[in-house]
């Protein structure tokens, strides 16, 4: 019983700490994922850019408005990049720039997400 007491306090202490995080930031990395995956044979295996690719980058840079949120997106961004070890660098860091969208940073595998990407008021 005394365990189950403890496993429920740590539970509550973690839903304290992490609960502020988790709302400042609505954007999951799925919906990061979602709107790039047409990008995917662009950015690993030089394929074209398909409209969809620059729809979807379109589509994310509207819904990251808040500096919490372009962070998350940018940890997102940075984790996909890692994943992809055939990713183009060039391609990614050029990706919004094709797309016609202005972000603060290149999307790289280095990126630091928490230094760069905030908005100014």
């Amino acid at each position: 019983m005394a365990g189950l007491v403890k496993l429920a306090c740590l539970v509550l202490a973690c839903m304290i700490v992490a609960g502020p995080i988790a709302t400042n930031a609505a954007l999951s990395c799925g919906t990061v994922s979602g709107n790039l995956a047409a990008c995917i044979g662009y950015l690993t295996q030089n394929g074209p850019l398909p409209r969809g690719c620059c729809t979807g980058v379109t589509n994310l840079n509207n819904m990251a408005r808040t500096t919490p949120d372009r962070q998350q997106a940018c940890r997102c961004l940075v984790g996909a990049a890692n994943s992809f070890p055939t990713l183009n660098a060039a391609r990614a860091a050029g990706l919004p720039k094709a797309c016609r969208v202005n972000i603060p940073y290149k999307i790289s595998k280095s990126t630091n997400c928490n230094r760069y990407v905030v908005i100014s008021l």
